[in-house]
C-alpha cells in the first residue's frame, strides 16, 4: 500500500483521539464533524486491516495497533513540520501548521517531481496528468509559503525548501508505512525490505556473515546494499533513502545522526607479495621511502595513515582513491603502499598477491559500527537484521582474540 494513500487528517486525529479519550472532542480539535471522523476511522482501520480503538461507554481506548499506528502517525506530521518550517514567511497569511493541511495526494506528486527530476518525468513514472503535477506542487507552496522549485534551462529544479521538504516527505512516507506494516502485529512487522549503506570496512566479513545469518531465518526479505563512502552514503541516510549505514565510525557527527560500535579493526600496512620491505619489519623511515594510495582527506583511514608519519613529513601519495577493489589492482601492479584491514585483502593475500608487511600498526583502530538517524524506530524486520549484525560482530571479536 502506497503510505500517501491513507487520509492524513484521519492518521493526524488518531493522537487527538488518544488524548482526549473522547471522538467528540478529537473531532472538534482537528477540525471535523463527529460523524465525518467516525467514518474516516472506520475506513482507516478496514484498509488497515486491524481495529484502532475499542468503544465503551466511558470513552475510547487505543488497541495496541492503534497505539503503533498513532505513534508513527504523529512522528511522520514531525518530520513534515520540521520541513515546512524552515521556509515559512512570518506574514500573517502564514499557516502555523502547514503540515495539517497538506494531503497525500498532493505528497506523493511533489515526490514523483522531485525524485524524477522534473514534471515530465514524474508523468511518466506516475501516470498523473501534468496539470495535476503542477496544481499539486503549487497547493503545496501556497500552504507552506515557499518556493519549491526552481528554473534550470528547460527545466526545473528542486529549491533549498524543495530538497527540504522532498526529504521531510520521504521520512514521513517511512513512518506510515512502518505503522501500515506493524498494525497487524509481529508479523505484520516483519513485512517489507532493508535498504542499507554499506562502507568498504563493513564488506569484508561482518555484513555478508549478517546476511547470510539474517536470510536463513527470514528469507522472504529484499535487502538492497547501497556501497559508497561516508561522504556519499550520509545524504541518502538524511533523506531516508537508506535506513542505516555501516562502517567506519566519526568523530564529529551532525546533531540529527547518532551511531553506535559494533567492533574494533585494525590496520596493516599492505604491498605486493614481492614488495622491497615484504618480510621485513620496516621503520617508520623506510616506510616514508615509498609512496602510498589511500582514500581522500577527512575519512578515518586518512587520519590513522597521517597520525602514523606524526613529527614529521608524510609520503607522497599520488593516487587518491576509496575503492578497496581498485587499491587492491594499483598495489599488485606496483610498489605503492597502503593501510587496510586484514580482512579485505584475505584473499589476495592467500592468493600470494598481497602480503601485510611488518606487524599491526600500534595506534590503528577503528571503530566500526551503525550510523542511524536520531530518534530512528527500526521495524521488526530492521531490529532482526541489526541483532543479526550484533552477533557477526561479536564472532569476529572473538576469533581476533
Amino acid at each position: 500500500m502506497d503510505p500517501f494513500e491513507l487520509n492524513l487528517r484521519h492518521l493526524r486525529a488518531l493522537g487527538a483521539i488518544i488524548r482526549l479519550r473522547s471522538m467528540r472532542a478529537a473531532a472538534d480539535e482537528v477540525g471535523m464533524s463527529q460523524p465525518a471522523l467516525t467514518q474516516g476511522l472506520a475506513k482507516l482501520e478496514q484498509r488497515l486491516g486491524v481495529v484502532l480503538f475499542d468503544r465503551r461507554s466511558d470513552g475510547v481506548e487505543p488497541t495496541e495497533a492503534g497505539r503503533i499506528v498513532a505513534g508513527r502517525a504523529a512522528s511522520a506530521f514531525a518530520h513534515l513540520a520540521k520541513a515546512a518550517k524552515g521556509d515559512m514567511r512570518t506574514s500573517a497569511r502564514g499557516f502555523s501548521h502547514p503540515e495539517w493541511l497538506m494531503t497525500g495526494t498532493q505528497l506523493r506528486a511533489f515526490l514523483a517531481v522531485a525524485d524524477h527530476g522534473g514534471f515530465a518525468g514524474a508523468a511518466r513514472a506516475t501516470g498523473m496528468a501534468p496539470p495535476s503535477l503542477h496544481r499539486a506542487v503549487r497547493d503545496l507552496e501556497q500552504i507552506g509559503r515557499m518556493s519549491l522549485l526552481e528554473n534550470h534551462g528547460r527545466g526545473v529544479q528542486l529549491s533549498p525548501a524543495g530538497r527540504r521538504l522532498a526529504r521531510g516527505v520521504r521520512l514521513a512516507a517511512s513512518e506510515i508505512a512502518a505503522a501500515i506494516a506493524e498494525a497487524a502485529g509481529d508479523d505484520g512487522g516483519l513485512d517489507g525490505g532493508i535498504v542499507l549503506g554499506a562502507m568498504p570496512l563493513a564488506r569484508a566479513r561482518v555484513l555478508p556473515a549478517a546476511i547470510a545469518t539474517f536470510l536463513n531465518g527470514t528469507p522472504r526479505c529484499d535487502i538492497r546494499i547501497v556501497e559508497g563512502s561516508w561522504r556519499e552514503l550520509v545524504e541518502p541516510l538524511h533523506d531516508g533513502i537508506i535506513d542505516f549505514m555501516i562502517g567506519a565510525l566519526r568523530d564529529e557527527l551532525p546533531a540529527d545522526l547518532e551511531q553506535r560500535p559494533l567492533f574494533e579493526d585494525g590496520l596493516v600496512v599492505v604491498g605486493r607479495a614481492a614488495h622491497p620491505l615484504a618480510g621485513r619489519t620496516p621503520t617508520i623511515a623506510d616506510l616514508r621511502r615509498f609512496e602510498w594510495v589511500l582514500p581522500s582527506a577527512g575519512t578515518p583511514l586518512r587520519a590513522q595513515w597521517t597520525a602514523l608519519f606524526e613529527g614529521g613529513d608524510p609520503p607522497a601519495t599520488p593516487v587518491e582513491c576509496g575503492s578497496i577493489m581498485v587499491i587492491r589492482g594499483i598495489l599488485a601492479g606496483t610498489d605503492l603502499l597502503t593501510l587496510l584491514s586484514p580482512d579485505q585483502v584475505s584473499v589476495e593475500t592467500e592468493a600470494g598477491l598481497l602480503t601485510q608487511i611488518g606487524q599491526p600498526i600500534a595506534r590503528g583502530v577503528r571503530a566500526i559500527g551503525v550510523t542511524s538517524r536520531r530518534g530512528w524506530r527500526p521495524r521488526a524486520i530492521q531490529r532482526r537484521f541489526l541483532d543479526a549484525l550484533d552477533r557477526a560482530a561479536q564472532s569476529t571479536i572473538r576469533e581476533n582474540l
